[in-house]
């Protein structure tokens, strides 16, 4: 089966987007293949481990908001580049990378996430 690459794009999109504002469930339910691979060393392995620190997230940190900035697809790989708040005034800049297996489900996940600076050495934004 050949990748839909904007297909895989929105649901990547709507996937983070379901679990980070406290449906990570529905995100798995909807959006995640037979397996779900972490690579974040802050979440566990696994669907149930992911839906927990989610819904942990949400009730801890309720008031945490998150733009997406840009998605970029290629083969079966998906990058998103977002702009998250959090409570306290503390933003950070994030890349979240998904891989989508043959049915366009998502089962396996890599980030990196960057706290954004009060001053910069050169004045160009993050993004």
């Amino acid at each position: 089966m050949t990748q839909d690459l904007e297909q895989n794009k929105t649901n990547a999109i709507e996937f983070y987007r379901l679990a980070y504002n406290g449906s990570p469930r529905e995100a798995v339910e909807l959006y995640v293949g037979e397996q779900y691979i972490q690579h974040n060393p802050l979440v566990g392995d696994g669907k149930e481990p992911f839906i927990e620190y989610f819904e942990r997230m949400a009730r801890e940190y309720p008031q945490k908001s998150i733009e997406f900035v840009r998605a970029v697809a290629q083969e079966n790989l998906v990058a998103l580049h977002t702009h998250q708040t959090w409570p306290g005034e503390e933003e950070y800049v994030t890349m979240d990378f998904f891989r989508f297996d043959k049915n366009g489900k998502i089962v396996e996940h890599w980030d990196a996430m960057q706290q954004i600076p009060k001053e910069s050495a050169h004045g160009n934004t993050m993004y």
